[in-house]
């Protein structure tokens, strides 16, 4: 069971970049749960996502010497769905169709992987953790800088 989380329904299986393919897995589950429960059960689902995430990853690293397998991609969810948020409030705000913010939706990605691969500031500094805590802390870090970033580009964006 922990193995089939942390590999997000084994997406992180994929090859190359399992995380690029982690993070695209979220994207579906992330309008599925942001349909059926709303922003705030959005929220709510993304701690669910980062707790049993960091449970799974502790299971699955427990006497490895590799802190952070590529393969564990429950990390991207969280940090992927916490890039997302702006979104989604912002699609229940205005009362708009999630699908219609989809420029939102790939910034958030895009913003979402830049960070998580670069690793600027705090993002590496979690990341060097070296432990569970770490790999899921370093992405959800990298969501919310991903999440201001999208807010920056859609104030941008209503401006022109």
């Amino acid at each position: 069971m922990s193995k089939l989380w942390a590999t997000f329904f084994y997406s992180g299986l994929l090859k190359p970049a399992p995380g690029t393919w982690g993070s695209l897995a979220a994207l579906p589950a992330a309008y599925l749960v942001a349909t059926v429960l709303g922003p705030i059960g959005f929220c709510l689902a993304t701690i669910v996502v980062f707790l049993t995430g960091w449970w799974a990853t502790q299971i699955e690293t427990a006497g490895q010497d590799d802190h952070d397998p590529s393969e564990i991609v429950i990390d991207e969810v969280a940090g992927q769905w916490i890039a997302l948020f702006p979104v989604v409030f912002g699609a229940h705000k205005v009362g708009a169709a999630l699908t219609d913010l989809w420029p939102g939706w790939l910034a958030a990605f895009l913003l979402f992987r830049l960070f998580d691969i670069s690793k600027p500031w705090l993002v590496g500094w979690a990341d060097r953790r070296g432990d569970a805590l770490g790999v899921m802390l370093d992405d959800v870090i990298a969501g919310v800088f991903a999440a201001i970033g999208v807010m920056i580009l859609a104030a941008l964006a209503h401006l022109l």
